[in-house]
Protein backbone atom coordinates (compact mmCIF):
# COMPACT_ATOMS: atom_id res chain seq x y z
CA UNK A 1 0.00 0.00 0.00
CA UNK A 2 2.59 2.60 0.77
CA UNK A 3 4.44 1.86 -2.50
CA UNK A 4 1.13 2.69 -4.36
CA UNK A 5 0.49 6.04 -2.17
CA UNK A 6 4.12 6.87 -3.39
CA UNK A 7 3.66 6.44 -7.01
CA UNK A 8 -0.02 8.41 -7.33
CA UNK A 9 2.60 11.31 -5.59
CA UNK A 10 4.37 10.94 -8.46
CA UNK A 11 7.32 10.08 -6.07
CA UNK A 12 11.09 10.00 -8.08
CA UNK A 13 13.34 8.73 -4.84
CA UNK A 14 14.62 10.07 -1.57
CA UNK A 15 17.59 11.76 -1.18
CA UNK A 16 20.68 10.03 -1.05
CA UNK A 17 23.29 13.08 -1.15
CA UNK A 18 22.87 16.87 -1.63
CA UNK A 19 24.43 20.07 -1.90
CA UNK A 20 22.72 23.77 -2.87
CA UNK A 21 24.09 22.99 -6.29
CA UNK A 22 21.98 19.47 -6.62
CA UNK A 23 20.86 16.09 -5.26
CA UNK A 24 20.77 12.45 -6.00
CA UNK A 25 18.30 10.28 -5.27
CA UNK A 26 17.74 6.53 -4.85
CA UNK A 27 15.32 4.43 -5.52
CA UNK A 28 14.48 0.67 -6.36
CA UNK A 29 11.71 -0.75 -9.10
CA UNK A 30 11.48 -3.04 -11.78
CA UNK A 31 11.51 -0.70 -14.39
CA UNK A 32 12.27 2.93 -15.09
CA UNK A 33 9.20 5.32 -15.82
CA UNK A 34 7.65 8.72 -16.51
CA UNK A 35 9.28 9.91 -12.96
CA UNK A 36 12.63 9.07 -14.37
CA UNK A 37 13.02 11.26 -17.16
CA UNK A 38 16.03 13.33 -18.57
CA UNK A 39 14.89 16.69 -18.36
CA UNK A 40 12.16 16.19 -15.51
CA UNK A 41 11.46 19.25 -13.32
CA UNK A 42 11.22 17.73 -9.36
CA UNK A 43 11.08 19.19 -5.98
CA UNK A 44 12.46 18.40 -2.91
CA UNK A 45 10.99 19.59 0.55
CA UNK A 46 13.91 21.79 2.56
CA UNK A 47 11.52 22.41 5.61
CA UNK A 48 9.45 19.79 7.59
CA UNK A 49 6.19 21.70 6.61
CA UNK A 50 7.11 21.81 2.80
CA UNK A 51 6.93 25.54 3.00
CA UNK A 52 10.08 25.61 1.44
CA UNK A 53 11.01 23.37 -1.60
CA UNK A 54 14.10 23.17 -3.96
CA UNK A 55 13.47 22.55 -7.70
CA UNK A 56 16.13 20.94 -10.04
CA UNK A 57 15.77 18.79 -13.01
CA UNK A 58 17.22 15.60 -13.58
CA UNK A 59 20.42 15.22 -15.43
CA UNK A 60 21.58 11.28 -15.07
CA UNK A 61 20.06 7.62 -14.16
CA UNK A 62 21.76 5.20 -13.80
CA UNK A 63 21.14 2.02 -12.91
CA UNK A 64 23.51 0.25 -9.97
CA UNK A 65 24.88 -3.18 -11.08
CA UNK A 66 24.93 -6.11 -8.38
CA UNK A 67 26.08 -9.13 -7.83
CA UNK A 68 23.22 -10.96 -9.54
CA UNK A 69 23.52 -8.65 -12.52
CA UNK A 70 26.76 -9.22 -12.65
CA UNK A 71 26.86 -12.94 -12.36
CA UNK A 72 23.84 -12.96 -15.40
CA UNK A 73 26.22 -10.76 -17.68
CA UNK A 74 29.13 -13.17 -16.99
CA UNK A 75 27.48 -16.00 -17.75
CA UNK A 76 27.98 -18.08 -20.72
CA UNK A 77 24.40 -18.95 -21.25
CA UNK A 78 21.84 -17.67 -19.72
CA UNK A 79 18.35 -18.86 -20.09
CA UNK A 80 15.50 -16.30 -21.96
CA UNK A 81 13.15 -16.97 -19.46
CA UNK A 82 15.52 -16.47 -16.56
CA UNK A 83 16.36 -12.73 -17.92
CA UNK A 84 12.59 -12.14 -18.50
CA UNK A 85 12.13 -12.99 -14.86
CA UNK A 86 14.68 -10.99 -13.49
CA UNK A 87 13.90 -7.68 -15.56
CA UNK A 88 10.33 -7.41 -15.07
CA UNK A 89 9.67 -9.13 -11.24
CA UNK A 90 13.05 -8.39 -9.37
CA UNK A 91 13.73 -4.66 -8.22
CA UNK A 92 16.91 -3.11 -9.15
CA UNK A 93 18.85 -0.40 -7.55
CA UNK A 94 18.17 3.22 -9.61
CA UNK A 95 19.85 6.66 -9.33
CA UNK A 96 18.55 9.46 -10.09
CA UNK A 97 20.89 12.90 -10.00
CA UNK A 98 19.44 16.31 -10.27
CA UNK A 99 20.80 20.04 -10.70
CA UNK A 100 19.39 23.08 -8.54
CA UNK A 101 17.22 25.24 -10.36
CA UNK A 102 15.45 27.24 -8.46
CA UNK A 103 13.06 26.91 -5.00
CA UNK A 104 9.94 27.36 -3.67
CA UNK A 105 9.14 29.68 -1.04
CA UNK A 106 5.71 30.03 0.90
CA UNK A 107 3.92 29.80 -2.48
CA UNK A 108 6.38 31.83 -4.51
CA UNK A 109 8.94 30.56 -6.98
CA UNK A 110 12.53 31.89 -7.31
CA UNK A 111 15.23 31.12 -10.30
CA UNK A 112 18.13 30.45 -7.84
CA UNK A 113 19.99 27.97 -6.38
CA UNK A 114 17.74 27.28 -2.92
CA UNK A 115 19.08 28.62 0.38
CA UNK A 116 20.16 24.97 1.79
CA UNK A 117 20.19 21.50 0.64
CA UNK A 118 17.37 19.13 1.50
CA UNK A 119 18.36 16.51 3.89
CA UNK A 120 18.58 12.76 3.54
CA UNK A 121 15.88 10.30 2.69
CA UNK A 122 13.47 13.59 1.91
CA UNK A 123 11.54 12.20 -0.72
CA UNK A 124 11.48 13.86 -4.43
CA UNK A 125 8.59 14.35 -6.14
CA UNK A 126 7.65 15.29 -10.12
CA UNK A 127 6.78 19.13 -10.25
CA UNK A 128 2.98 19.14 -11.26
CA UNK A 129 1.89 20.18 -14.95
CA UNK A 130 0.64 23.79 -13.28
CA UNK A 131 4.23 24.13 -11.52
CA UNK A 132 5.79 23.47 -14.09
CA UNK A 133 4.04 26.13 -16.42
CA UNK A 134 4.36 28.87 -13.72
CA UNK A 135 8.19 28.49 -13.09
CA UNK A 136 9.08 28.35 -16.69
CA UNK A 137 7.23 31.58 -17.43
CA UNK A 138 10.52 33.42 -16.56
CA UNK A 139 13.97 31.83 -18.21
CA UNK A 140 16.48 32.81 -15.28
CA UNK A 141 17.32 29.38 -14.41
CA UNK A 142 19.11 29.03 -18.10
CA UNK A 143 22.43 30.99 -16.78
CA UNK A 144 22.39 27.90 -14.08
CA UNK A 145 22.28 25.19 -16.32
CA UNK A 146 24.09 26.37 -19.16
CA UNK A 147 26.94 27.57 -17.01
CA UNK A 148 26.52 23.94 -14.88
CA UNK A 149 29.37 22.24 -14.79
CA UNK A 150 30.33 17.76 -15.31
CA UNK A 151 26.16 17.60 -17.28
CA UNK A 152 25.46 17.58 -20.61
CA UNK A 153 23.77 21.23 -20.21
CA UNK A 154 23.04 21.98 -23.88
CA UNK A 155 20.98 18.95 -23.95
CA UNK A 156 19.55 18.86 -20.69
CA UNK A 157 18.36 22.88 -21.46
CA UNK A 158 16.75 21.40 -24.34
CA UNK A 159 15.39 18.47 -22.59
CA UNK A 160 13.57 20.60 -19.92
CA UNK A 161 12.34 22.99 -22.77
CA UNK A 162 10.35 20.14 -24.35
CA UNK A 163 9.01 18.46 -21.13
CA UNK A 164 8.02 21.94 -20.21
CA UNK A 165 6.77 22.85 -23.89
CA UNK A 166 3.79 19.97 -22.63
CA UNK A 167 2.66 21.60 -19.90
CA UNK A 168 1.33 24.32 -21.69
CA UNK A 169 -1.90 24.63 -23.37
CA UNK A 170 -1.26 23.39 -27.08
CA UNK A 171 -1.94 26.94 -28.80
CA UNK A 172 0.78 28.22 -26.26
CA UNK A 173 3.56 25.93 -26.99
CA UNK A 174 5.15 26.92 -29.61
CA UNK A 175 4.98 31.06 -28.53
CA UNK A 176 7.08 29.04 -25.40
CA UNK A 177 9.37 27.64 -27.38
CA UNK A 178 10.32 30.76 -29.58
CA UNK A 179 10.36 33.04 -26.43
CA UNK A 180 12.64 30.38 -24.84
CA UNK A 181 14.65 30.31 -28.03
CA UNK A 182 15.24 34.08 -28.37
CA UNK A 183 16.35 34.32 -24.77
CA UNK A 184 19.15 31.38 -25.46
CA UNK A 185 20.28 33.70 -28.53
CA UNK A 186 20.99 36.73 -26.26
CA UNK A 187 22.55 34.52 -23.44
CA UNK A 188 24.64 32.50 -26.23
CA UNK A 189 25.23 35.02 -28.86
CA UNK A 190 29.14 35.32 -28.17
CA UNK A 191 29.11 31.13 -29.63
CA UNK A 192 27.03 30.90 -32.25
CA UNK A 193 28.11 27.38 -32.86
CA UNK A 194 26.82 26.28 -29.24
CA UNK A 195 23.49 28.93 -29.99
CA UNK A 196 22.49 26.98 -33.35
CA UNK A 197 23.14 23.40 -31.54
CA UNK A 198 20.79 23.98 -29.02
CA UNK A 199 18.22 25.77 -31.25
CA UNK A 200 18.37 22.74 -33.37
CA UNK A 201 17.72 20.76 -30.50
CA UNK A 202 14.32 22.43 -29.20
CA UNK A 203 12.88 23.68 -32.38
CA UNK A 204 9.02 22.30 -32.93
Amino acid sequence: MALAREENRNVVGRVLRASTTGFDCGTRGSRIDERHTFGSFVKVPLSDDQALCAIGLIYAIRIDDDPLARELVMASYVDNNTLIDQRENRLVPVEICAISIGFIERGSMYQSLPPRPPMSLCEVELMSADEVYVFTRRFDYFRLVLNAKEVPSDELLAAALRYASFAYPENERYEFLVRSGRRLAELLSHDLKRLSHVLALIKP
